[in-house]
């Protein structure tokens, strides 16, 4: 790859050089590499809360002389800032909903703050971003990412506290006017907190992009409409919004910020195997039983293997030791450790890994760690899945290579004598598994070096002061 975001032609001073709100902008970073395939083909689904923050005693409403358009209609009409705004720290709103935009979400808050230490930040998200707040002095609004939604029928039963919170940030952004809001993934919830965004004339960005190469590919042009930019972390991503004409800027991946450089494998008697069922507890149970009952199969074939249960950082103990208790009562012999590796130290000397569809496969392919991935829903949303999901492969290194680099179970594949019987393959040819490991920590180089939240830091203060600039008085 000739250049990668930290490059300063894809700086977010290029960006702003180039143009900072028309359609055709891009922030002049490359596009994606020669063997990156993501074009779709065939689909493998087809055979709390804490305190509200108060308004700024630098910020009122302006009296009707102060309106620019007396003749504009009630509902366009919005608070502006007082003549001291012009001096006033910047205010982002922040919001992410899911466990993995809740790692994403606490990195850019750290970054945003460490940029502009006097930047005031709403924040939505988790447990992560809940301390990324309480640490820089910011505030925490509303544990999203802990309801744990996932799917297309289950976030149904969560509607009336999702209403309620969008309608608590519409009127946020209505009343005290953030100079941007700042969503991360999530699209299903998050499309609606842009559209009040955008009708409360805030400046709108979106961080992590859904997967709309995957499926619904009509979303595109929601967001052409809704957002100022896309912020993306996949180098084909901006390719793809670009030609849609969708203000886009790669900025890496942000796992690279997070991850240690992979490690050698100690010499061991056995393999050391990790089981990642997932972060979110609906994913837990309908995971991890399977995983338990696969481990044991292996150890049956395998009784040197050590096996390392590795728990989400905002998901408790209890649905996985509850899980383990029930396996070691059908089966004494199963020996599981629970392990916390919020440092990714653990999971960076893993032979193998037997891991559920999700942000673990990116974290697992860009240490070297040969995988099996998995993935099962609940039959309704599985039904819907068929009928949308439009790529070929779902784990992400297999998408970024463009063919099947680690084999995929899916829905009623996903049994533990297919997952074992896959895994003992594989660890039985040393060969296969450095070749595995070789391409698997190739990907590092398609998605660009290290300070993705950085870079996305720097790209959103400068694009929200140069937005702010116009309206000083």
């Amino acid at each position: 790859m000739s250049t990668s975001p930290s490059s300063p032609r894809s700086s977010p001073c290029a960006a702003r050089s180039t143009t900072s709100s028309s359609a055709s902008g891009t922030g002049a970073s490359p596009g994606p590499p020669a063997n990156t395939a993501w074009k779709p083909s065939s689909s493998p689904f087809r055979s709390p809360t804490s305190s509200r923050s108060t308004r700024s005693p630098a910020t009122s409403r302006c009296e009707p002389s102060c309106r620019a358009g007396s003749g504009a209609s009630a509902r366009s009409r919005r608070p502006c800032r007082s003549r001291s705004w012009g001096n006033e720290a910047l205010r982002f709103l922040v919001c992410a909903g899911d466990p993995s935009g809740d790692i994403y979400g606490e990195r850019l808050i750290r970054a945003l703050k460490s940029k502009q230490p006097g930047l005031r930040i709403d924040a939505v998200g988790g447990a992560l971003m809940r301390r990324a707040c309480d640490e820089t002095g910011s505030s925490f609004l509303f544990d999203l990412a802990g309801l744990g939604i996932t799917g297309f029928i289950e976030p149904l039963r969560q509607v009336p506290r999702l209403i309620s919170l969008h309608s608590r940030l519409a009127t946020l952004m209505r009343l005290e006017r953030p100079d941007a809001a700042v969503c991360i993934d999530f699209y299903g919830f998050h499309r609606h907190v842009l559209a009040s965004a955008k009708g409360a004339r805030v400046p709108a960005f979106y961080y992590i992009s859904p997967q709309v190469w995957a499926s619904r590919p009509g979303r595109i042009q929601t967001l052409k409409r809704l957002v100022d930019r896309m912020l993306v972390i996949f180098p084909f991503e901006e390719k793809l919004y670009r030609e849609a004409g969708v203000p886009v800027t790669w900025v890496g991946h942000p796992l690279l910020d997070l991850l240690p450089e992979p490690s050698a494998k100690a010499g061991r008697h056995g393999p050391r195997i990790g089981l990642l069922p997932g972060s979110r507890r609906s994913e837990i149970a309908r995971h991890l039983p399977t995983l338990l009952e696969a481990a044991r199969l292996i150890r049956r074939e395998q009784p040197e293997a050590e096996f390392l249960l590795f728990a989400a950082p905002q998901t408790p103990d209890r649905p996985y030791l509850e899980a383990l208790e029930r396996a070691r009562r059908r089966k004494p012999e199963l020996a599981v450790r629970l392990v916390r590796d919020e440092g990714y130290l653990e999971r960076s000397k893993l032979d193998f890994a037997l891991t559920s569809s999700g942000t673990a496969t990116v974290e697992n392919a860009l240490l070297g760690v040969p995988m099996v991935v998995l993935y099962r829903l609940s039959w309704p949303t599985y039904a819907l899945a068929r009928a949308l999901i439009r790529v070929r492969h779902i784990a992400m290194a297999n998408l970024l290579a463009g063919r099947e680099l680690v084999p995929e179970l899916i829905q009623h594949e996903a049994t533990p004598r297919r997952i074992a019987r896959k895994a003992l393959d594989m660890l039985a040819d040393p060969q296969r598994l450095a070749a595995l490991r070789k391409d698997l920590l190739s990907l590092r180089g398609i998605l660009g070096g290290p300070g993705a939240s950085e870079r996305a830091a720097a790209l959103l203060l400068a694009e929200a002061a140069e937005r702010r600039e116009p309206l000083r008085t």
